[in-house]
């Protein structure tokens, strides 16, 4: 008997940035400064562009702390 064995999914994560939202407090830089940096016009750029799964906590702390909401994680699935 053949047993057909669906994919194995992998699971990744990334960081959103709503530029339009940001006002550029630096909470985020501050929770997380491996993953952001506040730009001297004000706005947060991603650092890494495929954060590591240990850098998780500290990126869930800038999204809570975030004042304008403008971070959020996206888990994503992927079929290798």
């Amino acid at each position: 008997m053949h047993r057909s064995l669906s994919p194995a999914v992998v699971m990744t994560w990334q960081i959103a940035i709503d530029i339009d939202l940001c006002q550029g407090h630096g909470v985020c830089e501050s929770e997380a400064p491996e993953l952001f940096e506040v730009t001297r016009d004000r706005k947060v750029v991603a650092l890494v562009a495929q954060p590591r799964d240990q850098q998780r906590r500290a990126a869930e702390q800038a999204v809570k702390y975030c004042p304008t909401r403008a971070l959020k994680i996206i888990d994503q699935e992927v079929t290798p």
